[in-house]
């Protein structure tokens, strides 16, 4: 190991961030981080990931505001680095930095590259989608093994960003009509050893590593610090061609353990919560929680968001157990990214997996949505309404139990009393966490014939597609997806969790359902009028005694819709029921389990007859 001198500290007047960690041009490479604690920081550079002895060992010199830096001189594009820092009387173990943007299999080291040529073809000329109102987004999730695995699936990159990047998958969701997909975690994570990809380990990713680099195991050769990053853009580059944004799932609540990672060896501690005993808090479930509250935490998910938008070209990010986050941070994420591009979407799970170490009223809790102005928040009220809780095998509206049609009505006009603005509410029934809806409605309507299961499937959508709130889905509800009774999949094998492709043709009456459901909302603005004030203006609730029966009204559509009114008649129950709609000439778009944008026919206002466990929804022309 030769340490070296010949070192000249920045020159640059430029205030360091967390995200100029390494900064590489031909000439040479900056060195920036980041620590309170440090007495001594250095930097050790390799020549190979896998060399044992550094070639070089670089001091680096405390500037301001406990930034560490030093710029090294000549080209270094292929090399690889460490830093550690001295506290305590002693070297902490090594690490790739906390903002590491490329680094070697399985994250041990970090890379030095030009990201200018992990930029595939094009890149230059890649653009988001046009999504001219946040009204129109429908958003569809998928894990990326789970969306290609199949040997039904068409793809011949199974399991790779470059799966996403093939005919079949692509011409799938564009002809379902989604706007956003979401992908569960792809950037690089502690379970999967990628060195032994053979062994075809699955795992959800919910055990961040190196949050700014793409997860190695989606990569073809997970060796090459470019080809993740590469081929991650191409994945984007792909969707955005055929009309489609991509959101994020990130998980910036915890790390994969606290101190084996970067935040806990370069800064023992600091980037966590602690209990008064000094141990780990532990809201997320997972061992810690992390302290967005700390302002070089905060700086850090500000900074990480914003480099994906801009690098990667992200459209979105879904923010894994929000509510361990404070309300601050979630405000100026979405400051930052406003100022990058403010159609770039913010949502998030509005809760804790426990109680975390921070004042409640502070966090990014679902009821305080309305504190943070267009980052939305899952909807637990609407799901649990109408599919009924996760937590039980209660059935909700959607399969016969009228206890949760009042909830169901709130939902359907977005919550107002936590949401602020009804595209904050994600409206949803199932996601990859807990059943997949074919298995919730297994677990409480165990009795009823598959065909009934199904109609309790598209009524539960209907409602979601309808609902003034942003719609989401999980991938394959569509084909019927099972996973064969197992509520938490994050390690089950490809066997539970790919979407069974063939099921398409089985289930082809499902899947055109949606597909019409999908067109039907972004058809009718009626649907989607995208503020609180629109509406309380617009929306009702027509009287019914039937208490398995909504008869949900929008009215007074002219220059707003094609459609003078709207109205949507969910029949919970298992019989026949019955309502009177106002006298007029209405088109029907659904009715007993199909639907049909164009329309399955017209009826006159008066006696509405809605079959068991269906939706009935007229426009009036």
């Amino acid at each position: 190991m030769l340490s070296v001198a010949l070192v000249a500290c920045s020159t640059s007047k430029k205030q360091p961030t967390l995200e100029d960690e390494c900064l590489y041009s031909s000439q040479q490479t900056q060195f920036t981080f980041w620590s309170n604690a440090a007495e001594q920081m250095e930097v050790l550079i390799y020549n190979d990931a896998n060399d044992a002895n550094d070639e070089q060992t670089v001091a680096l010199t405390k500037g301001e505001n406990d930034f560490w830096q030093a710029a090294v001189k000549g080209d270094l594009a292929g090399k690889f680095y460490t830093v550690r820092s001295f506290q305590n009387g002693e070297w902490a173990p090594e690490s790739p930095g906390i903002f590491a943007k490329a680094v070697s299999i399985n994250g041990q080291r970090a890379a030095i590259i030009d990201l200018k040529t992990t930029n595939p073809e094009g890149w230059d000329s890649d653009v988001r989608p046009i999504m001219a109102d946040p009204t129109d987004i429908v958003v569809y999730e998928t894990h990326l093994r789970d969306f290609t695995m199949s040997p039904y699936s068409g793809v011949i990159n199974k399991g790779k960003f470059l799966g996403l990047t093939e005919e079949k998958p692509l011409s799938y969701l564009k002809n379902l009509g989604i706007t956003h997909l979401q992908i569960l975690p792809m950037f690089d994570y502690g379970s999967i050893d990628e060195t032994a990809l053979e062994n075809n380990r699955y795992n959800w990713g919910y055990d961040p590593v190196n949050y700014n680099v793409p997860e190695g195991g989606y990569s073809t050769n997970p060796a090459d610090p470019a080809a993740r990053i590469r081929e991650a853009k191409q994945m984007i580059q792909a969707l955005h061609a055929n009309g489609i944004r991509v959101v994020m799932d990130v998980v910036y609540n915890h790390t994969f353990d606290a101190m084996g990672c970067a935040l806990g060896r370069v800064v023992p501690q600091y980037f966590y919560r602690l209990n008064e005993d000094g141990t780990y808090a532990n809201g997320s479930g997972c061992g810690n929680e992390t302290a967005s509250d700390h302002e070089m935490m905060r700086q850090f998910m500000v900074q990480s968001v914003c480099y994906w938008a801009r690098e990667y070209h992200i459209d979105g990010f879904r923010f894994d157990l929000m509510g361990i986050h404070d309300q601050e941070t979630m405000r100026q994420i979405r400051a930052a990214l406003d100022k990058i591009d403010p159609t770039i979407l913010t949502y998030g799970e509005g809760w804790a997996a426990m109680a975390p170490a921070y004042p409640y009223d502070s966090l990014a809790m679902k009821q305080w949505t309305y504190l943070m102005p267009r980052v939305g928040a899952f909807s637990d009220d609407i799901r649990n309404a109408l599919i009924g809780s996760p937590f039980d095998h209660e059935r909700g509206f959607a399969s016969g139990n009228a206890n949760g049609r009042s909830m169901a009505m709130i939902g359907l006009i977005g919550c107002p009393e936590w949401s602020g603005e009804p595209y904050q509410h994600v409206s949803y029934i199932t996601c990859h966490d807990n059943y997949c809806l074919r298995d919730r409605i297994e677990v409480s309507a165990k009795k009823e014939t598959e065909a009934t299961k199904i109609r309790m499937n598209k009524l539960a959508q209907t409602a979601v597609l309808v609902s003034q709130g942003m719609p989401f889905l999980y991938g394959g509800e569509e084909l019927f997806r099972t996973k064969q009774g197992i509520d938490n999949s994050y390690q089950s094998p490809d066997s539970i969790n790919i979407i069974p492709w063939e099921n398409k043709r089985e289930y082809y009456d499902l899947f055109e359902y949606y597909k019409q459901m999908i067109a039907i909302r972004r058809a009718h603005k009626g649907f989607r009028l995208g503020t609180a004030a629109l509406v309380k203006e617009h929306v009702g609730f027509l009287m019914t005694d039937n208490p398995q029966l909504i008869i949900y009204s929008i009215k007074d559509l002219e220059g707003i819709d094609t459609a003078k009114s709207l109205i949507v008649l969910l029949n919970g129950g298992a019989k026949l029921a019955e309502a009177e709609v106002d006298e007029g000439t209405y088109t029907v778009l659904a009715h007993d389990g199909q639907a049909d944008v164009q329309g399955l026919g017209e009826i006159q206002g008066g006696k509405v007859v809605v079959e068991p466990y269906s939706a009935t929804i007229l426009a009036e022309k």
